[in-house]
């Protein structure tokens, strides 16, 4: 965003103009973007607010209700934590009794609004210039909070108790970054400061296990299916001491799956039995598939795949459990036979451990009829696969 299209959100005009817009609709905004012009309104404004009104429309799944008095860029949203994960973020540095915390890389404020939520006094830092802005709209309602257009790894943390930090991870094309060392700031900048205060980042998922640190508590965290970030914690933040663990958040209710510095229990392997689990995608990628079937008295269907089987029914939090109704060799030909002969005309595809892609199966098989089916696509001991299941 640029000074000018700030300047001009925040002027009376512009704010008053954004929160009377009528919620973001794609298929009115040419409209609107009319009446507002022949109204004689800046086109620059109009641009602005109606930017605004389809971000924050955007926000919602992060935001909530906070979203409609806030303000974003493409990117600041792309990265922002959801309140839901912020919150768990906040409530670890609460129950290590800290009173302050220095968020480095503030960006639009989520966490910075999650921390101050629970009491918590923050120096937050931005580097950019337009996004410190924003973030100071979006924490107007919170005196707790400083927020300062400065390189977080400038800040004073003599009197703060605790240090967290997002680096930036994206360019400012907005491609992905990978590389740790240019991250903003880097990694490495980031993680010595455990040597001096307690410390918590926020990172993407994808994060090599050979990256995290010994003494780090490494969480990844999903939201209802969709895993969102890995959190490396330190010191009194990561009161389970280092290792790795997950937590599935789903609706209002969040599970915790964890292990410790020597890994979850190694799963045996073994034949298909009457039931298969497929656990969750924070849980896959802490490494705990094990943790999960030992819990479910399972075993994996190959020792290089996440699916967990069973000759118990049971039930998880952290794993989607599944009946299994048949055992198929994989060829499209056998398939195509089998739901044909039972009427299956809508066919839900999952897969792990195979090349073939659900869009160009279904094409192959031709389906129709008025019955529904579900198949797992997955390697069984080596050999490819179909199981025909049903969800419980």
């Amino acid at each position: 965003m640029t000074p000018e299209a700030l300047a001009a959100l925040l002027s009376a005009q512009g704010w008053t103009l954004l929160q009377a817009l009528p919620p973001y609709d794609e298929r009115h905004a040419l409209r609107v973007s009319q009446r507002l012009h022949d109204e004689g309104i800046d086109p620059a404004l109009v641009a602005a607010v109606l930017t605004q009104s389809r971000l924050r429309a955007k926000a919602r799944a992060k935001f909530g209700d906070f979203a409609d008095g806030m303000l974003f860029t493409p990117t600041g949203l792309e990265q922002a934590t959801r309140l839901t994960v912020a919150a768990h973020h906040a409530q670890r540095f609460r129950a290590a009794r800290f009173t302050s915390v220095a968020d480095l890389t503030c960006g639009i404020g989520a966490d910075t609004m999650a921390f101050a939520g629970v009491g918590l006094c923050v120096q937050a830092a931005e580097i950019d210039e337009a996004t410190a802005a924003i973030a100071t709209v979006n924490l107007r309602h919170f005196p707790e909070v400083m927020v300062l257009h400065t390189d977080g790894l400038t800040l004073d943390l003599t009197e703060t108790d605790a240090v967290w930090a997002d680096p930036g991870r994206r360019r400012r094309s907005g491609s992905r970054v990978f590389n740790p060392a240019s991250f903003s700031p880097p990694l490495d900048q980031v993680l010595a400061l455990r040597e001096i205060k307690p410390l918590g980042i926020k990172l993407g998922p994808g994060l090599a296990h050979s990256a995290i640190p010994r003494d780090a508590r490494a969480q990844w965290v999903s939201v209802d299916g969709d895993v969102v970030e890995v959190g490396l914690w330190f010191g009194p933040l990561a009161p389970e001491g280092p290792g790795r663990g997950a937590l599935v958040l789903t609706g209002d209710e969040a599970h915790v799956v964890t292990a410790g510095p020597d890994g979850p229990p190694k799963a045996a392997t073994g034949p298909v039995g009457g039931y298969l689990y497929e656990p969750d995608g924070a849980v896959i990628r802490a490494g705990l598939v094990g943790q999960v079937a030992a819990d479910l008295r399972g075993r994996l269907v190959d020792p290089t795949i996440a699916y967990v089987t069973s000759d118990h029914r049971a039930s998880s939090p952290v794993a989607t459990g599944f009946r299994v109704v048949d055992n198929l060799p994989f060829g499209v030909k056998t398939l195509r036979t089998y739901l044909r002969q039972r009427g299956v005309g809508r066919l839900e595809v999952k897969k792990r451990g195979t090349a073939v892609t659900p869009q160009a199966l279904r094409a192959q098989l031709g389906l129709r009829g008025p019955a529904a089916a579900t198949v797992v696509l997955t390697r069984v001991a080596g050999a490819q696969r179909v199981l025909v299941v049903e969800r419980l």
